[in-house]
């Protein structure tokens, strides 16, 4: 399963990202026209930002209009007209590189294969750990649990983690048909759980109290809840090699499931910077023209809304 700390953080990037994009005022921003590409000099790439802060007369001054400068920028040209697709950002959302490839930007193709790279290791990854899982699981089947009788169906994985900690299960009623006996060798996983409950709810637990008390029922009850039973039981003994195999595959499958979770991290990054770009690119615009070059200058404009005052 993919990890929560990388879903949490791509969603969030989505969402505030999205929360501010404006589609009735990117309709008005001007945007390249198919057959236009523009390509920054190398002056423009070492340009400094240059932020102007004007008050908004459309909004009565409640808010102002930040305009951050990007330095000279060499263009074909830039129309001064026309309708920005204001959807190119939500395409790269969900395809990271159609926003691009909307707005002609070969670097598209780049993003369109770093997903198709980062979602074909993600499958493959885990296939590996499906595959893992089964193998593990197997030799647990037919190693440490082959002389439990009937169909051994597969545990939890908090199961197979004790299987590779532990030698063997132990009984979990050793006197069937006379009552009920927990186990009480401290060495066998369900003797740990019975000594365990002896501490808990008894005041010594080397000495039993009354069997009807509800000292002794509550430890009871502790231990039925949490040690295996018949029909999942292992032993390990004298297949010391066979537990160490399973250890071994246990580990692999756990990394397998990792790059798994890392790789989905990188989709969901993916996704997010695809987004950004064309967020950006949608919102640059021509902020007049150099008149010593005659480059254009290019910017990226937004509003801030101010609280209004109280009288």
């Amino acid at each position: 399963m993919p990890n929560r700390r990388w879903l949490r953080l791509g969603i969030a990037l989505l969402a505030a990202i999205a929360s501010v994009m404006e589609p009735a005022a990117l309709r008005a921003q001007p945007v390249l026209r198919r057959s236009m590409v523009v390509v920054p000099s190398a002056s423009a790439l070492s340009a400094a930002v240059h932020p102007a802060i004007v008050p908004d007369s459309a909004s009565g001054g409640r808010a102002w209009t930040q305009t951050a400068m990007l330095g000279d920028l060499s263009a074909r040209s830039l129309p001064s007209g026309g309708v920005s697709p204001w959807y190119a950002p939500l395409l790269s959302a969900v395809i990271p590189g159609a926003g691009q490839g909307l707005l002609r930007q070969q670097r598209g193709v780049a993003y369109l294969a770093a997903e198709s790279y980062l979602i074909l290791q993600a499958l493959q990854s885990q296939r590996d750990a499906s595959r893992e899982q089964r193998e593990y699981r197997e030799i647990a089947r037919t190693v440490a649990r082959a002389s439990v009788a009937g169909e051994r169906p597969d545990g939890p994985w908090a199961y197979y983690e004790r299987m590779a900690k532990v030698l063997e299960s132990g009984s979990y009623n050793r006197t069937p048909g006379a009552g009920f006996t927990p186990e009480s060798d401290v060495e066998t996983f369900n003797g740990s759980i019975w000594l365990l409950a002896r501490e808990t709810f008894w005041r010594n637990p080397e000495t039993a109290p009354d069997a009807g008390s509800p000292e002794y029922l509550r430890a009871i009850a502790f231990y039925q809840s949490r040690a295996a039973t018949d029909e999942f039981f292992w032993s390990w003994r004298d297949a010391q090699l066979q537990q160490d195999l399973f250890r071994q595959t246990i580990a692999r499958s756990n990394e397998s499931a990792r790059r798994t979770r890392q790789m989905v991290g990188l989709l969901l990054a993916n996704h997010a910077l695809s987004l950004v770009d064309a967020y950006v690119s949608v919102r640059l615009r021509v902020f007049g023209t150099d008149p010593a070059s005659g480059e254009q200058r290019l910017g990226v404009s937004g509003t801030i809304p101010l609280p209004s005052r109280r009288r």
